[in-house]
């Protein structure tokens, strides 16, 4: 099983996908590998997600693809037998980290609140997606719980683009983040793909700036 922590500090930025056919999955991973990005968080919000999960991770063992919008067992069961690297819940409940933990699949859970995260610690949990960011405090919360949650990592998304990505990464409890700016739907639809590239390019290169 790969490590959460490990997977988490090498994708650094998470695109953050909704997708409607493989080939469509399989366009834009191209595009965000070509433009320097190796990983991706495909979300379960359409009927083809997990058709298109599978198809990447066969296309591109080498790419790291989270599933998002975790909210079942059901859910959690289908997509680690899509052979996803780790799993991505808006939420957290005993059950879903029960279920992640049977089944050996890396699971980060969604949290916005102290007792939220008190309660996943509990679970075992140590990672956490800040969600939705911006919302419920952004890098102001973040930099509240650094001391309270000492050894506590976090992957903040929602409301987090091109003008604060790197702010947010500059956190030392931030990990990685998770965005869609550079996989908006309209890019998809619109079959951008080099638009796609350029964008992964470009924060390729702010990254590596720092």
């Amino acid at each position: 099983m790969k490590n959460l922590v490990d997977m988490m500090t090498t994708a650094r930025v998470l695109p953050v996908l909704t997708i409607n056919t493989e080939a469509e999955a399989l366009a834009v991973t191209k595009a965000l590998a070509a433009g320097g990005l190796h990983a991706v968080e495909i979300t379960l919000r359409t009927p083809g997600a997990l058709a298109a999960i599978a198809a990447v991770k066969k296309a591109r063992p080498d790419f790291i693809v989270a599933a998002g919008t975790i909210r079942t067992v059901v859910d959690m069961r289908a997509v680690a037998a899509a052979g996803v690297d780790f799993a991505v819940s808006p939420g957290f409940t005993p059950a879903l980290s029960a279920c992640a933990r049977e089944l050996g699949l890396p699971f980060l859970p969604g949290v916005s609140t102290p007792s939220e995260i008190i309660a996943g610690t509990e679970c075992g949990h140590t990672s956490f997606k800040l969600f939705p960011a911006e919302a419920v405090g952004g890098i102001p919360l973040l930099k509240a719980l650094v001391s309270p949650f000492a050894g506590i990592t976090f992957c903040p998304t929602g409301g987090i683009g091109p003008h604060n990505f790197l702010d947010y990464l500059a956190l030392p409890n931030v990990l990685c983040i998770g965005g869609s700016w550079m996989v908006e739907s309209a890019l998809v639809k619109q079959e951008r793909w080099t638009s796609i590239e350029q964008l992964s390019r470009d924060c390729v290169v702010e990254l590596n700036r720092v």
